[in-house]
């Protein structure tokens, strides 16, 4: 399948006018062909226009036909075979290991909100059956579904190029719920997007839906990821990214005249938490496993561990000790691009330069301008919390230890976090107190909270929450990985008194036993 240059709106294939784009290979500076051309705010329109014509279209396609959408597109995925792969390796200077096992998630995420569709749990059926000789007053039949909301804007992630992008989760569960999704391709992944754009399309044609389903749009600069978001067929949009991108899409949002949510996840440190017992028994292999993950994708994983805490003593010097060799025997990588190298070197000498943080390793010298060099800081509590900056995210191999007096100061070091998408803490026995201490105050601020693990893992299931509250995403209800993050793009709509035969399929009596629902309070499955 050749890449083009073209963005998909509906079926058909637009080469945009407004300037030129290409993709680069970070690792070379290379210009990758062919030109993109940038699209336009009448092209927006137009990928709007034609999702909110085919939305109550493809809302009302059989639940059947929704999952084997998400199916054909992960089958279309994989028969991309090396083709994507490879284009996706030249434009993320990720190995092909990494990108092999990201297809891998991206079909898996499609599957599962296949099967999550099917099983009709996501519809959240309620019935409250008429009472009408109640006393003082009757009750009406009353029956709950939800339904989609409406066309959702998706925004491709730079680390991601698979997984968060074009056809990833967003895109996924948006679909699952049955919206529209209009989709914005990354700057640094034209080819990339492109390729997943054209899987999803001709799954949406060999599915025989409407073309308005899916559409692809290509920009330069801010014009049309910001004209997306303005537009009022838009209900919905899905970002990750940086908290400037997701905060401006969310200025952008609020200010419409029907304002909309925006689910972005935009900036997050992740916190770990070492307990002196867990130290003493383990703390060589803690250090491993931490610069393991620190330094896991170039760092460039939302759930990096940024910030490392312990109680001051031998068995933690001893650790950062260890921390400190790990980093130094780490190599160096290639980044996604020149913009995030840059903001990564710009991070690391902005925290070396503050008073009282030192240096505890670092790993093989970059051997080009897009590579990144893994380093380990250190400081103490007191520092810390005298300096706000050290508790801003980096994005890349960077981590920060800090040592604490002790239980106390550890505690209200965590009281002192912003949101979070997650929060580790490595324990023994012996340390159950400090975490009961702790784990009130990691509910309040992360996402997910890891026990005895690292955080760069983000599994894809019916249990997983990756969300938190703000900076770390703009919406701490919801998660964007897993089988709730289609509650993004659904709503309850009530119907009262309705007729049989204008009832919802899912809501009439001879269809009831086929969903689980709620009547009169009670859960039935059969």
């Amino acid at each position: 399948m050749a890449v083009t240059g073209a963005m998909l709106i509906g079926a058909e294939e637009v080469l945009g006018t407004q300037g030129e784009m290409r993709a680069a290979n970070p690792a070379t500076g290379a210009e990758l062909e062919p030109v993109f051309g940038g699209g336009s705010v009448a092209d927006v329109a137009k990928a709007c226009e034609l999702a909110e014509q085919d939305f109550d279209a493809f809302r009302a396609a059989p639940l059947e036909m929704r999952a084997v959408l998400l199916e054909t597109i992960a089958q279309n995925l994989i028969d991309l075979g090396d083709e994507l792969i490879e284009r996706a390796m030249a434009e993320s200077g990720l190995p092909k290991a990494r990108l092999e096992g990201e297809r891998g998630r991206s079909c898996g995420q499609l599957k599962l909100f296949a099967s999550l569709v099917r099983d009709g749990r996501f519809l959240n059926v309620v019935v409250d059956t008429a009472m009408p000789d109640r006393k003082p007053l009757p009750r009406s039949d009353l029956r709950s579904r939800k339904i989609p909301v409406g066309p959702v804007a998706v925004f491709g992630a730079s680390n991601f190029p698979l997984a968060f992008s074009v056809a990833g989760g967003d895109t996924a569960a948006a679909l699952a719920a049955g919206c529209p999704v209009v989709a914005k391709a990354h700057p640094s992944h034209l080819g990339t997007s492109e390729l997943a754009g054209r899987a999803i399309q001709e799954a949406v044609a060999k599915c025989g839906l409407p073309p308005g389903t899916f559409s692809l749009l290509v920009g330069v600069g801010n014009e049309v990821g910001g004209a997306l978001v303005k537009h009022p067929a838009i209900q919905s949009v899905a970002f990750t990214g940086s908290r400037k991108g997701g905060q401006a899409l969310m200025a952008i949002a609020a200010a419409r005249p029907q304002p909309i949510p925006v689910f972005a996840e935009m900036s997050s440190i992740n916190p770990l938490f070492l307990l002196p017992a867990a130290l003493e028994a383990r703390g060589a292999a803690i250090a491993t496993g931490l610069v393991g993950s620190a330094t896991l994708g170039v760092g460039q994983f939302c759930t990096k561990p940024g910030l490392i805490f312990g109680i001051a003593g031998e068995t933690f010097d001893a650790f950062t000790k260890a921390a400190g060799e790990a980093i130094s025997a780490a190599n160096a990588a290639t980044m996604l691009n020149a913009g995030i190298q840059q903001a990564f070197a710009h991070g690391v000498v902005s925290v070396e330069a503050i008073s009282g943080v030192t240096r505890l390793g670092a790993g093989g010298e970059a051997p080009h301008p897009v590579a990144a060099q893994p380093v380990l800081f250190a400081t103490t509590a007191e520092s810390f919390s005298k300096n706000p900056k050290l508790g801003e995210e980096i994005f890349g191999p960077v981590a920060l230890v800090i040592s604490c007096k002790d239980d106390a100061e550890m505690v209200h070091l965590a009281n002192q976090f912003e949101g979070q998408l997650t929060a580790t803490m490595h324990l023994e026995a012996a340390d159950h107190a400090l975490a009961a201490k702790l784990l009130p105050v990691l509910e309040r601020k992360a996402g997910r909270i890891v026990i005895n693990g690292f955080p760069t893992g983000v599994e894809v299931s019916y249990a997983m929450v990756h969300g938190g509250p703000s900076p770390s995403t703009s919406d701490a209800r919801v998660t964007s990985v897993g089988a709730m993050a289609i509650e993004r793009f659904l709503r309850p709509v009530c119907y009262q008194d309705f007729p049989a035969d204008l009832l919802p399929a899912e809501l009439q009596d001879a269809n009831l036993a086929t969903k689980p629902r709620l009547v009169d309070g009670k859960l039935l499955t059969a």
